[in-house]
């Protein structure tokens, strides 16, 4: 069973690759579809979107690691 420790660790890890995965996006997707923004503005949307998915990550592993334990499936 995964600690509950362990699963905060791995979500920060997985929020700082999505994080700059997300502004690289954001640089390169935004202007073709005719947004332009200065590169602070893109990540601090980045950085609100990462936020949620590391609650929403954090989340949903703590749920599946419950349904192990209590033999949901």
């Amino acid at each position: 069973m995964q600690s509950r420790s362990h699963s905060a660790v791995e979500a920060v890890a997985n929020y700082l690759i999505g994080y700059w995965l997300a502004v690289a996006i954001q640089v390169v997707l935004y202007p073709l579809y005719g947004v332009e923004l200065d590169f602070k503005t893109q990540a601090e949307i980045a950085g609100y979107f990462t936020v949620v998915s590391i609650a929403r990550s954090y989340c949903v592993r703590r749920f599946f690691n419950l349904a192990t334990v209590r033999g949901w499936w």
